[in-house]
């Protein structure tokens, strides 16, 4: 596997960081999206979940957008949207398929993810949100001013794939993940939700190779969300 990092804007220190495997065919693609709330990004949602996905015949692109004292919720979505646009230009360099390429988030990092997804000239062909930020309830906590992603649902939205946890307390339920399968289930968007019983927020993969840099934590039953989401996708390419 070829890792490389490749700079967005130097202005404000945004970056692209590349997780390559060499092959000889071009591979789904999976853009990462960390959590953080502006003031880092979440070590678990980044390199941890590329390999992940590598383990799963995906090439995999980490957006390093602006956080702390340069953190804006409009810069990291020109950040989100330079990272599609210089993959795609360079798909056959990263032996990339742009016809199956997506895009993850977590947190504060779905929110963008969902916000990109939305625009009217996104590149993303499927979307994983992980307990995501869906409206502006966390603006003042995170110093930034964003939008509530719910009201950018169009029946353009890619297909969604979207999971948390019921006993989450920084996203809950009904005022996030809840609100957004609304919006996609009115706008006919084809999607799949799994909310599991306990797993809290935060949790990346919430195994246990991601709790060694997640404060311990980790919940077998929610590190399903992983392999019904490979599933999912995997139905999905089957049924198109």
């Amino acid at each position: 596997m070829d890792i490389k990092n490749v700079v967005l804007n130097e202005a404000n220190d945004s970056s692209l960081t590349i997780y390559q495997s060499n092959t000889n065919v071009a591979l789904p693609g999976i853009v990462i999206i960390a959590g953080g709330s502006y003031k880092k990004l979440q070590e678990r949602d980044t390199e941890r979940v590329a390999l992940k996905f590598a383990t799963q015949a995906f090439q995999a692109f980490v957006v390093n957008y602006p956080v702390e004292n340069q953190k804006s919720y409009t810069a990291a979505k020109e950040a989100i949207t330079q990272a599609f646009s210089y993959i795609v230009d360079h798909a056959s360099q990263f032996q990339v398929d742009p016809s199956k390429l997506g895009i993850i988030g977590f947190s504060a990092g779905g929110q963008l993810a969902a916000a990109y997804s939305n625009q009217p000239d996104t590149l993303a062909q499927f979307t994983f949100l992980g307990y995501p930020v869906i409206t502006p309830t966390l603006d003042e906590k995170m110093g930034v001013t964003s939008e509530d992603v719910s009201q950018l649902v169009s029946s353009a939205t890619p297909p969604t794939f979207i999971w948390g946890a019921i006993d989450d307390q920084v996203t809950p339920f009904l005022d996030h993940i809840h609100v957004y399968a609304q919006a996609l289930a009115k706008n006919n968007v084809s999607f799949e939700m799994h909310e599991f019983a306990t797993g809290g927020h935060g949790m990346a993969l919430a195994n246990k190779w991601t709790s060694v840099v997640n404060k311990e934590r980790m919940d077998e039953h929610m590190s399903r969300w992983f392999p019904l989401g490979i599933e999912w996708l995997q139905k999905m390419n089957e049924e198109n």
